[in-house]
């Protein structure tokens, strides 16, 4: 039988199938072969005993959080404790996209800073709108971009990920904490991923993360995942131009003249640099 796995905890796996939820655990021979059933997974099951017997093909996955068959993904990012990351959203923009997932990105905690700090993380955020990503700062505005997808929430602790999807559907009623000043970022509220029925789609709250790398991709892909480089690099004087320390690049006369954010430009080249 086959069914969708909607929730993880420990070994054990609950499957969707035909509107009956079945607590499986997965077969040995995944172990053997190094293979783990994820969240999303469409597997086989064996309704007799409760095991997953297969994993059907996925068309992309996530390693943190642990997820498949994603369709976007909205990054939660907060402006006020934890502090604004630029690197950290670049970062996962650029993974998420070197997946073939659609990133959304979601400005958290507006209300806490001042009017001029307010000004200046809106034309941020229009320029991520500018270069072609869905932004938003309104939980109502997200609830319409969730029918009929498979969506993640991501970003660091204490973002506001569960607070998001409290605010979208109070139902939930989905454990919060407070975030840590000493620390500058939240305590792990989500222990494990879920996959929730919330306006027609599937979504998941998962467990925050505050560090992630680059271990699945090159310098190249770093730099293809970087869209706003990509409408300018047929100008560059180099076809393979890295935008770095080539001469006539350019990338790099779009940052100077201020048509590409200069804070994108700096996190490519440390994410380039650093590895």
């Amino acid at each position: 039988m086959q069914g969708k796995i909607i929730k993880q905890i420990s070994n054990d796996y609950t499957v969707l199938v035909n509107d009956k939820l079945v607590i499986c655990k997965a077969r040995g021979k995944f172990r053997k072969l190094g293979i783990t059933p994820l969240v999303g997974d469409d597997v086989l099951i064996d309704l007799d005993n409760n095991y997953i017997l297969e994993i059907m093909a996925r068309k992309n996955s996530l390693i943190r959080p642990a997820i498949a068959n994603v369709d976007q993904a909205i990054i939660v990012t907060s402006v006020e404790v934890p502090e604004y990351s630029s690197n950290l959203l670049d970062k996962l923009i650029t993974i998420i996209e070197f997946n073939n997932i659609k990133p959304i990105i979601y400005f958290s905690k507006l209300d806490l800073v001042s009017v001029e700090d307010k000004i200046k993380y809106k034309n941020i955020m229009a320029y991520y709108k500018s270069i072609g990503y869905d932004v938003f700062d309104n939980y109502d505005d997200v609830k319409k971009i969730l029918k009929d997808k498979v969506t993640v929430l991501t970003g660091q602790s204490g973002a506001g990920k569960s607070t998001l999807l409290n605010h979208i559907d109070p139902n939930l009623n989905i454990k919060t904490d407070a975030v840590s000043y000493a620390l500058g970022r939240g305590k792990h509220t989500t222990r494990h991923t879920e996959f929730l029925n919330v306006y027609g789609g599937l979504i998941a709250d998962t467990p925050g993360f505050s560090a992630l790398d680059f271990n699945e991709l090159t310098n190249s892909d770093i730099r293809d995942n970087f869209i706003d480089f990509e409408k300018y690099k047929d100008k560059c004087k180099y076809q393979d131009c890295m935008h770095n320390e080539e001469e006539d690049c350019y990338v790099k006369q779009m940052v100077l003249e201020g048509n590409i954010l200069k804070s994108r430009y700096e996190n490519y080249l440390s994410f380039i640099n650093k590895r």
